[in-house]
């Protein structure tokens, strides 16, 4: 572990209930969560009321928010923008009562097989409109890159970068993403390390886009989060495992017979393990 780094996870991938996410976490010593779904629903799903509740037994646990990581940015370019506004702004006021230092966020899903180019003033206008209240609500940004989006290759997020960044609207690095995008995660570093305040720890296969424990994959984790560190990275690594499939996990597990599916925990398990394990070697 390096000064300056805490740890935080999508605790939904464990179960949606909210006590077992909180056992897990517990268990694994996480204090912060970048909640996404919770008993049932996405957070921003619901009422202020309900947050509330939500909020104060997290604090009786003392766990606390990284990020509200919501689905905003996540439609088409094409879909209706005025009522993915209106979840927005909900989003925004749950980030603020949950007093979350981040919402992540998306450039909308692209039509496929068509080129981005002709859409690109429209995402900038959208994401615009997202910047402009996050200023007026005095909360942060985080746009992931992800495939099939707007700005899933880093060459795209730098765009939006260029025309957006700064106190209030970042970058979240996703090794697994960029893999899935056919691009270097090195080169990806490269390209959109200044801009970059949050990262998400899941890694992939080049060969078929599976996703991995971190350093079993094509995302250079290891050697990357030597450069994050070196460069004096200071803020959250985020796991989300998406390995509840992992097909290895029957070779990693003495006690595991044949094809084991994976429940939640150990597949949250498993993640936070193989991150601790390039951790104590970096």
């Amino acid at each position: 572990m390096w000064e300056g780094i805490q740890l935080s996870g999508f605790a939904d991938e464990i179960d949606m209930d909210l006590g077992k996410q909180i056992e897990v976490l517990k268990k694994l010593g996480i204090h912060y969560v970048e909640m996404r779904g919770v008993n049932g629903k996405g957070l921003v799903e619901y009422s202020m009321n309900e947050v509330r509740e939500i909020k104060k037994q997290l604090e009786g646990e003392g766990i606390r928010l990284s990020s509200v990581g919501s689905p905003i940015g996540k439609i088409k370019i094409t879909d209706a923008f005025a009522p993915h506004m209106e979840i927005y702004k909900h989003t925004v006021e749950i980030a603020q009562e949950m007093e979350a230092p981040y919402i992540r966020m998306f450039s909308f899903f692209m039509p496929e097989n068509e080129s981005y180019a002709p859409y690109r003033g429209k995402v900038m206008e959208q994401l615009g409109q997202f910047v402009d209240y996050a200023k007026a609500s005095n909360i942060v940004l985080l746009h992931e890159n992800e495939k099939d989006i707007y700005a899933d290759a880093a060459e795209r997020c730098l765009e939006i970068m260029k025309e957006f960044y700064g106190e209030h609207f970042k970058a979240v690095f996703d090794f697994a993403n960029f893999v899935q995008c056919k691009q270097d995660t090195r080169e990806a570093y490269r390209i959109l390390q200044p801009y970059i305040a949050y990262i998400h720890i899941k890694d992939a296969r080049c060969s078929d886009a599976g996703v991995v424990p971190a350093g079993m994959g094509d995302g250079h984790v290891e050697e990357i989060l030597r450069l994050f560190k070196a460069g004096g990275y200071k803020g959250f690594l985020s796991l989300e495992p998406h390995l509840s499939d992992f097909a290895g996990f029957s070779a990693l597990e003495q006690s595991a017979s044949g094809k084991k599916k994976m429940n939640g925990e150990e597949a949250f398990t498993l993640a936070y393990k193989a991150l601790e394990s390039i951790l104590k070697k970096i």
